[in-house]
């Protein structure tokens, strides 16, 4: 074997100049004059880590206040349905982890894509004559939004534009600007239920368009888009030729007034990436399983999509191989039943509603109503707010009268003080691009939303400030 030597001419620590020869049996190769210096540390964060920015930690954790130590703290902030214990999973759900777990058969690694039997078992489940779907159509993934991740990476490279709602969840800005993707926001309509600003949204397309990301049932506005507003969406991708990423988490999370259409069914010329899994109908946020559905009926996406979310997906070797061995039972033997309990804690019409004590004047409806209709009654009736009622998923916006809290600068400064006076935390939308709103989550259990809507209540009725003493105020300033 070969023996090396090199050589450092010089004196001190820190010569100015090294010689350095390779002596390799005896033959010396000299690789002439270079400039040294003494090694040092340089251990610096990478740029991705620099561009990547979630605004809903950034905001939340710049919220320097603490609650009232007079009252217990309520938060209608966080969109896990498991918190509160109320919204427990069904019991064949976790039958089948504990059989997968006793059986020791899926311990192991898997294909970075998921098994070729769960991806079946995914295909089977949302497979229609409308969007038909095989095994290979599906990419298995550490929850939604590793899913999403993944969707943004194939289609969109650095320099190029996502098209994203606002006001809309928050990762799809934070993992486009992680990777040099521009974000552009199209504008939803409060006032059309957050229908999209389709005028708006035409107007934002340019050639560096990569994709259009759209998100129904939403986070954060618990809308749903009706089947003509899909088509109309379509359409505009389809003149465009640009593909979709349909963020559908909360699919089939709709209440009994509305009607849920995978985008994906309405259309066999635009290309889509779907992108769901497990945590919000099955109610298991925290066992991340997430999938991509590939609807390419026109064969655009062709094989470079496909081997390319394959290779994306070999960077962390596919999620947890537990989950998938029970995801076939999972799909295909939960009960219809533990869907529409769950959708009717959320929403269904009362039948004997009654009068919450603590609000004689301005009662808050209780009794068989649900979660939706509680909060939207009791915070329709609050001077200075106006709900905007939701259809779906888990959440409802609500608009904050700026001009009759006038010495409340923003959405985040009225939250602020909502927690340091009442000890309710609901989440300022600035967090969503879209300031002067504040969203509620719905899933909390009845006496929560009851006894919080009465303490939003009560901080309005405080700080509300009619026009004469709005204008008094603005004029003190």
């Amino acid at each position: 074997m070969d023996s090396y030597l090199i050589q450092v001419n010089g004196h001190g620590d820190c010569a100015p100049v090294m010689d350095v020869h390779l002596n390799t049996n005896g033959n010396s190769l000299s690789l002439g004059k270079v400039k040294g210096r003494k090694p040092r540390w340089a251990v610096r964060a990478s740029e991705m880590s620099k561009k990547t920015f979630n605004p809903v930690r950034a905001i939340v954790d710049s919220m320097k206040v603490e609650p009232n130590p007079r009252k217990a703290m309520i938060s209608l902030s966080l969109g896990d349905p498991t918190v509160f214990g109320n919204l427990p999973t069904n019991d064949e759900v976790t039958q089948a982890v504990k059989e997968i777990l006793d059986s020791g058969r899926y311990n192991g690694y898997a294909p970075s894509v998921g098994y070729q039997s769960c991806r079946e078992a995914v295909a089977a489940y949302y497979n229609c004559p409308e969007a038909p779907l095989e095994a290979q159509d599906v990419i298995l993934t550490s929850g939604c939004s590793q899913a999403i991740e993944l969707a943004l990476a194939v289609l969109a490279n650095p320099g190029q534009n996502i098209l994203v709602p606002r006001p809309g969840f928050s990762l799809y800005k934070t993992l486009a600007l992680s990777m040099g993707i521009e974000v552009k926001f199209y504008n939803l309509l409060p006032e059309k239920s957050w229908e999209i600003d389709l005028k708006h949204l035409e107007s934002l397309v340019d050639e560096k368009t990569a994709c259009l990301v759209i998100n129904n049932p939403s986070n954060p506005c618990g809308s749903v888009f009706s089947k003509s507003h899909l088509q109309k969406i379509l359409a505009v991708a389809s003149r465009h030729c640009v593909p979709i990423l349909a963020d559908e988490i909360y699919g089939d999370m709709v209440f009994a007034d509305c009607k849920y259409e995978p985008i994906a069914t309405l259309s066999t010329n635009v290309p889509i990436l779907s992108c769901g899994g497990l945590a919000k109908r099955w109610l298991v946020p925290g066992w991340r399983m997430g999938w991509i559905l590939i609807h390419d009926r026109r064969d655009i996406f062709g094989n470079e999509i496909r081997d390319g979310l394959l290779r994306l997906s070999q960077r962390i070797l596919g999620p947890c191989t537990i989950i998938q061995g029970a995801l076939e039972h999972i799909l295909h033997r939960t009960p219809p039943e533990f869907y529409h309990n769950t959708l009717s804690i959320l929403k269904v019409q009362g039948r004997s509603p009654i009068r919450h004590q603590k609000s004689p004047t301005n009662p808050i409806l209780a009794g068989d109503m649900s979660n939706a209709d509680l909060c939207y009654a009791a915070l329709s009736a609050i001077p200075g707010l106006q709900p905007v009622r939701p259809a779906g998923a888990m959440y409802l916006m609500v608009e904050i009268e700026m001009e009759h809290f006038p010495e409340f600068e923003n959405d985040v400064e009225f939250t602020e003080r909502l927690i340091s006076e009442q000890s309710v935390f609901c989440l300022p939308a600035t967090c969503f691009e879209y300031p002067n709103f504040f969203r509620v989550v719905i899933t909390v259990p009845e006496e929560m939303i009851l006894e919080a809507c009465s303490r939003i209540q009560e901080f309005c009725e405080m700080h509300y400030q009619g026009a004469e003493g709005a204008q008094d105020m603005e004029c003190d300033k």
